[in-house]
Parts: C-alpha cells; sequence; structure tokens
C-alpha cells in the first residue's frame, strides 16, 4: 500500500469513528421523536417525519461506512415508518409502538457492539475502497507557454521559412539537418515536440528509423510528426512504427502544422471538474468528497441548503450531487429552486440517496435532475458517473461561451468577463489595458481569395493571441474579424510594446489560397483603467484609437488621446 492509500483509509477510519461517536445521540433523539408519535393519538407527522429521515440517514451512511447490519436495521425502520406516513391521518395500526421500540432497541444494541469494538479498534475496514493510477506529470503541472519544438530536415531553405512561422505562432523551434545531431539533443532536452523528416542521405527511412531508435534509448514516446516529400505505403508506415501522430508532405501550411503540434501535445491543461455536494450528512459528505477528490475533482462540501445559491455563484460548479432527504428542505425542493434561476437550468443535478423505492426515484427526478445514484456507493462507478456528467457539462458550457470557429471567447462572454475583472481591478487597485483589434482590409482577403483563406487569417490570429498572451488575460472574438483583448495589470506601455510585437510577426506570415499567397495586418486602439472607469468607457476609447490608427494607414497601434 502506498502512502496516498494509507492516507485515504486513515481520514476513512476518522469518519467512521465520528459516525460512531455521535451514535448514542441520534438514537436517543430518536426515542424523544417516538416519545411524541406515541403520546399524539392523532399521529403527530412531523415526529413520524423525522424519524423516517434519522432512519433513511442511519441506513444510507451505515452502508457508506461498511456497518451493514445497522443499516439493515434502519431500513426496515425507515420502511415501518413510511408505512405510517402512508396512513390516512388519525389511523394507527394496532401494536405499531411495540414495533418501532423493538426495532429502536435493536439499533441501540448495535450501536453498543460498534462503540465497543471502535474503542478497542478492532472493526474490520469494511468501507469499499478503490486506488487510481498516478497520472503523468505532465498531465498535472502545467507547462509554459512557449513550447519547444525539434525540426529534423535536411531541406534548410524549406525548414528555415517554416521555423519562421512556427515561431511567430509562440513556439521555440531548434533545426537540426543531421539526425545525429537530433539524437545528442533529444539526450540533452527534451523538446514538446518533433518534426521530422523521413528521407535522408543514409536512407529512404533514415529520419523515421532515427526517431524510433531514440525513443528506444531514452524510453519516452517523443510527440512526432512527419513532413517528408514522400507520400508511399512505405513511409507512412515508417512514420506509424516511429509513433508519429500525423503525416504532411511538403510543402505543409504552417497553420496546419501548428494545430496538429498542438493537438500532439495536448495543449490546454485539464482543469479538474468541481463538483458541489449538498449532504446534512458531514460524515458521509467528507467520505463522498474523499472519493471524488482522489481521482482528481475539486470538491466542495455544503450542508446547509439555505447557502447553496451564494455557492453556485462562488464555486461554479460543473455538478452537484444532492441528498433527497434533508431537513431544512429537501433534495426536490432544492432541485427545482435551482432550476428556477436561468443560468443553472444545464447544470447537471444528480441524486446521492439510499432511497431504494424506484417509483420515488422517478418522481424525484420529475425536476430536471440528471440521475440517481444509490447509496452505498461503489468508488469506481461514482467517479464514472460524476465524470461523466460534468464532462459533458463542460462541452455545452465551452459551445455556449466560445466562438465556434476561433475557439475564443464569444461577444457575450468576452462583455461579461471585461466587466468582472474591471470590479476585481477596483477592488484591488491594480492597473488594465483594453485593446480592440481589427483585421485591415479583410473584406478584400475574403472577395480575392474565399472565405476558407479568410477563415485561415482569422485561425492564424486568434492562435498567435492565445498562444502569446497569458493565460489569465482575456482574449475573445468581438465580432467578424475585430477582437477584444484585456491585459491584466499592465501599464499601456508595456500594453503598446507586447500588441506591437504581435502585430510584426502576424505580418510576416504568409497565407495561401491554391496558387496564390499573400500576407494579412491587424491595427489596434489601447485604452487602460484606472484612466477609464467603467467597461463601455474602456470599449469605446479604445475604439476610437483604433479608428485612429486605421485613418493613419492601418497596420498599426494607437494609444487613447487620454494616456
Amino acid at each position: 500500500m502506498n502512502s496516498t492509500q494509507s492516507t485515504l483509509q486513515e481520514k476513512i477510519a476518522r469518519l467512521r469513528a465520528s459516525f460512531i461517536a455521535q451514535l448514542p445521540k441520534r438514537l436517543e433523539e430518536a426515542q424523544q421523536q417516538l416519545s411524541l408519535l406515541k403520546a399524539d393519538p392523532c399521529m403527530n407527522r412531523v415526529a413520524a417525519v423525522e424519524l423516517h429521515r434519522t432512519f433513511h440517514s442511519l441506513k444510507g451512511t451505515g452502508y457508506s461506512f461498511g456497518f451493514n447490519e445497522l443499516a439493515s436495521i434502519a431500513g426496515d425502520a425507515e420502511d415501518y415508518t413510511q408505512q405510517l406516513l402512508d396512513l390516512p391521518d388519525e389511523s394507527t395500526p394496532p401494536g405499531w409502538p411495540d414495533q418501532m421500540i423493538g426495532l429502536l432497541q435493536e439499533l441501540a444494541s448495535q450501536a453498543q457492539i460498534l462503540v465497543y469494538t471502535d474503542l478497542r479498534n478492532d472493526h474490520p475496514l469494511q468501507t469499499p475502497f478503490f486506488e487510481m493510477n498516478e497520472g503523468h506529470p505532465d498531465e498535472t503541472v502545467k507547462q509554459s507557454q512557449q513550447r519547444l519544438v525539434y525540426i529534423c530536415d535536411d531541406e534548410l531553405e524549406q525548414v528555415t521559412h517554416l521555423s519562421y512561422q512556427l515561431r511567430c505562432f509562440g513556439y521555440q523551434v531548434e533545426h537540426f539537418t543531421e539526425t545525429e545531431d537530433f539524437d545528442q539533443a533529444v539526450v540533452n532536452k527534451r523538446p514538446d515536440a518533433v518534426i521530422m523528416d523521413v528521407r535522408f542521405p543514409q536512407g529512404g527511412t533514415a529520419g523515421t528509423d532515427a526517431l524510433a531508435e531514440i525513443q528506444k534509448v531514452t524510453g519516452q514516446q517523443l510527440p512526432a510528426i512527419v513532413l517528408s516529400g514522400r507520400d508511399d505505403f512505405e513511409a507512412r508506415l515508417s512514420a506509424v512504427r516511429a509513433g508519429c501522430q500525423s503525416y504532411f508532405t511538403k510543402p505543409a501550411k504552417p497553420l496546419e502544422l501548428a494545430a496538429a503540434l498542438d493537438e500532439v501535445m495536448s495543449d490546454e491543461p485539464f482543469e479538474p471538474y468541481r463538483i458541489l455536494i449538498v449532504d446534512d450528512e458531514p460524515e458521509v459528505a467528507q467520505y463522498h468528497s474523499l472519493i471524488l477528490e482522489e481521482a482528481g475533482m475539486l470538491v466542495h462540501q455544503l450542508s446547509r441548503p439555505a447557502n447553496v445559491l451564494a455557492t453556485l455563484q462562488e464555486f461554479r460548479p460543473d455538478l452537484v450531487l444532492l441528498d433527497v432527504y434533508m431537513p431544512e428542505c429537501t433534495g426536490l425542493e432544492l432541485s427545482a429552486l435551482i432550476r428556477q434561476l436561468p443560468e443553472y437550468l444545464s447544470l447537471p443535478i444528480v441524486y446521492l440517496s439510499s432511497e431504494t423505492d424506484r417509483q420515488k426515484q422517478f418522481s424525484a427526478m420529475q425536476v430536471g435532475v440528471e440521475g440517481f445514484i444509490t447509496k452505498p456507493v461503489i468508488p469506481e462507478e461514482l467517479v464514472a458517473a460524476v465524470a461523466l456528467r460534468a464532462e459533458r457539462m463542460r462541452s455545452l458550457r465551452s459551445l455556449m461561451v466560445r466562438d465556434s470557429l476561433t475557439g475564443l471567447y464569444n461577444h457575450t462572454t468576452t462583455t461579461e468577463l471585461i466587466e468582472a475583472a474591471l470590479s476585481q481591478a477596483k477592488r484591488k487597485q491594480e492597473s488594465l489595458c483594453m485593446v480592440m483589434l481589427d483585421l485591415d482590409r479583410f473584406k478584400d482577403v475574403n472577395d480575392t481569395y474565399g472565405h476558407v483563406a479568410g477563415d485561415q487569417v482569422l485561425l492564424a490570429l486568434s492562435r498567435i493571441l492565445r498562444h502569446r498572451l497569458r493565460t489569465n488575460d482575456i482574449v475573445g472574438r468581438y465580432g467578424g474579424e475585430e477582437f477584444a483583448i484585456l491585459l491584466k495589470d499592465v501599464t499601456s506601455e508595456v500594453a503598446m510594446k507586447l500588441i506591437d510585437q504581435l502585430r510584426e510577426d502576424f505580418s510576416r506570415i504568409r497565407f495561401s489560397s491554391g496558387d496564390k499567397e499573400f500576407n494579412c495586418t491587424f491595427s489596434a486602439g489601447i485604452s487602460s483603467f484606472p484612466v477609464h472607469t467603467r467597461a463601455e468607457e474602456l470599449r469605446i476609447a479604445a475604439d476610437k484609437a483604433l479608428y485612429q490608427a486605421k485613418d493613419k494607414g492601418r497596420n498599426q497601434i494607437m494609444l487613447d488621446d487620454e494616456l
């Protein structure tokens, strides 16, 4: 058992011990509720509902922690209490108090056994347990924005041009004309990706053979793509055997190569799923949290349903796990309340309860709930069910906030994020710079070379902005060929220098349409906070500076007149 597994089991053991320690008090409260029930000839329904909830909770928690005998008795008591609740008002079955008293006594006996064995610390650990494979370090550590790419190709002229274009997209590129030099470089410093030719003077597949051999020597699979003048079966097969994920024939478009590089390097780091658990039983909530956290998820626990709206806004979960039976309000009521808010209509809600009655489960789901997971849970099934629904939520949310062509934030989301960033900057007294950027003569590009070529220009610019700017900066497609950027905690001078460098690099990218090649440029205007204190004022000032840049001949950056 490794240290991670040991730590998890220790945490679960503490939760089990806490549950056992609370058992006598909870059974005493149940006895008080039963006394109220016996004293009221009209069947005190409040007391009956509380008893039912207590037994339901003991059943679910007992099964979750492996106390199966206790859970089984609690389940019988829950069923019997439900029968009482289902009777017409003022109806009492004969001998009902004795039946209930007997079940409570059985529960008390089990509680004594558990307390005794817990003091001796000799009860077996029967709680469902699982272990997760450790992820590759590269998956959990955010990599630097500028990725290192090795190009191994002996056609110097073509590769020099390609290297420059890839550098414009934000890659750090090193070029080798000999496979021996490439081998030594890989041993000295592992690249993030490789672009390899197939043919070299040593042989028709010398490049891919060298790639396969170096991967055997280092014991590491290098993310690699092939760029070759060959397009035959033998060359492609050698690339497959060397573990190459993509194959391009010369001449290849830099933008397509950049997209392939992003894919083989898993450009976007995975962000843990965010799960909100609402359960009035802290130990059970903590147990389920441990399972999900062990699987790499970020979990927030909530014991009071009244705080759910504030928590939803602050935590922004991908999925909510709800208990059905809670004292302040039921899971059904809480689900209906959440669904009243338009922004949470698509948020997945899943019940996590020991309720096994199919009809009740179906009724509970009619308020727009995604599913019903029955306690006790099998850890692997809980992780799979939560991950599947959370990923679906991520995909849906991405479609709602991202521009379908460029992958940047769409107009609405960009505006909302800028408003939020401005509010934060006011609180923290930070500076902001807003950039409105517009492609020059973009209509001429579409009219001359076609809309497919125009889309390639938009993609290239969005790629440069996404790769060259920081992850906490806001970059959005504001509409058509116009983009909005919010640079956080920078001066207008720094913003000017940064955007101007991007302008120069973008102007040197070569686009192609059929046998024609062309360049494209952009102009931009920059405004800043706290010179302008409202988001709309920032945008108008940046737009005004942008129009001045256009009037002065395009392909340049202008600062707001007030800076």
